[in-house]
């Protein structure tokens, strides 16, 4: 798999981490501030590896 392809999967994983975030905060805070700490970690990771 390219690099490239790696770096948007990963971008792209972030985004929906983020929106199911920002979807449950009304609901769940826990679970939200769980799946925001992910999606920075996705960020981190396809910046690492961009």
């Amino acid at each position: 798999m390219s690099h490239s392809v790696i770096v948007v999967v990963l971008l792209a994983l972030a985004g929906f981490l983020a929106g199911g975030a920002g979807t449950m905060w009304k609901n769940n805070r826990v679970l939200a501030v769980i799946l925001g700490v992910c999606a920075v970690l996705a960020v981190a990771g396809a910046a690492a590896w961009w």
